[in-house]
């Protein structure tokens, strides 16, 4: 069997890429196409395999800015000699065209959000005059358009996550089934809290660091924030001296601030939401807002290591960092560990494996679940 690995882009090592280095375990000797590629940014493992970028790699700098060019390079790769295709999606992956014989499974980590759900945020983001914003509006109408056409292109989708089965439903309506993505939890540790709390994210708006910003800001409390993105400078503006931002670090000194956090804060909607799990391997609380895929990891009962605001803003935040603060004393660091032994990469490899290559995934069992219309999509 000859397989390969469709993904997005290869310009750093986050959750999808995680994901890309376990497919790149499970399936035999794949070879992975991607539209962006930079060897200096990923890791030693995914860098061994076989790599071919899309005829816009040149243009890596500006990847955001190629988007309207994404389809057209998609499907320019020659994908005519393999019998399995596994397209890893959050961007437009999907889209690439197999023959008849090759079985296409996509796992969608997300529907596109700056094209569906998020569109008018995104929107306001990338754009400030009127002029661009008229502009913007034709060209992505176009690519919802080829975006959801291409969803009939791949013969089952993976949801890696509850939340994003009902999405790839809403946007594309198909059914899915939902594995979990991998988290190396055997690699994180719990150490004594030292008194500040953790943020690790992509800086971009939806996430909605500015939340815990002025939350901790006013209010004196300590916050660490690792990551990077165009939300920095905003950011850094409006944060005062109790506020610490990391920048991107190594996979050491990640473990060692989850190790040694009072809690990790999750102030915006995610997908799945790996953070979470990383913090629970820890033995960590997470505050977070009650919304995606951190409503499946984090348990808020029995051992409790959820708490959970309503809704969106600091002082919804702040409510439950105090609520957090009246029971800290009473967590259990070592039941909270156990939470996250369910999402494990092992968990993953087995799961992924039996669907790929066991009988629940053949291609007449497709056919047939497909037809069965079954209602709990």
């Amino acid at each position: 069997m000859r397989c390969a690995i469709v993904h997005y882009w290869l310009l750093g090592m986050r959750g999808g890429e995680r994901v890309v280095e376990e497919l790149c375990r499970i399936l035999p000797h794949p070879d992975i196409y991607t539209l962006f590629y930079d060897p200096d940014r990923v890791s030693p493992f995914l860098s061994s395999h076989s790599i071919t970028a899309s005829f816009l790699n040149p243009f890596r700098r500006y990847y955001r800015s190629c988007l309207p060019f994404a389809p057209l390079a998609l499907e320019s790769f020659d994908l005519r000699g393999y019998d399995l295709v596994v397209s890893s999606e959050s961007g437009p992956a999907k889209g690439i065209l197999t023959p008849s014989h090759t079985r296409h499974v996509c796992y969608c980590h997300t529907p596109m959000r700056y094209l569906w759900d998020l569109y008018p945020a995104y929107v306001r983001e990338w754009t400030h005059s009127r002029v661009k914003r008229t502009f913007m509006a034709p060209l992505c109408n176009y690519l919802r358009l080829w975006d959801a056409s291409s969803a009939a292109r791949v013969d089952r989708f993976l949801a890696n996550s509850r939340n994003v089965r009902n999405r790839i439903w809403k946007t594309y309506r198909r059914r899915s089934k939902v594995i979990h993505p991998p988290v190396a939890v055997e690699t994180f540790y719990s150490a004594t809290s030292d008194d500040y709390y953790l943020i690790v994210s992509e800086l971009v708006a939806y996430k909605r660091i500015d939340d815990a910003v002025r939350c901790f800001t006013s209010t004196g409390r300590r916050l660490k924030i690792v990551g990077g993105g165009p939300e920095y400078k905003r950011l850094k503006k409006i944060s005062g001296p109790t506020i610490e931002f990391c920048g991107r670090v190594r996979d050491s000194e990640l473990r060692a601030l989850y190790a040694r956090a009072r809690a990790v804060l999750l102030p915006g909607e995610e997908d799945f939401g790996i953070v979470p799990v990383e913090a629970l391997a820890s033995g960590k609380a997470v505050i977070a807002l009650a919304r995606g895929g951190v409503l499946e990891t984090v348990p808020s009962c029995e051992p409790q290591a959820g708490f959970f605001y309503s809704d969106v803003g600091e002082r919804f935040l702040e409510g439950a960092v105090r609520q957090f603060e009246k029971n800290e004393h009473l967590l259990k660091p070592t039941a909270i560990q156990e939470c996250a032994n369910s999402f494990s990469c092992e968990v993953f490899r087995r799961k992924m494996s039996t669907f790929l290559f066991g009988r629940q995934g053949n291609v007449e069992a497709d056919s047939a679940w497909e037809v069965a219309g079954c209602k709990t999509h």
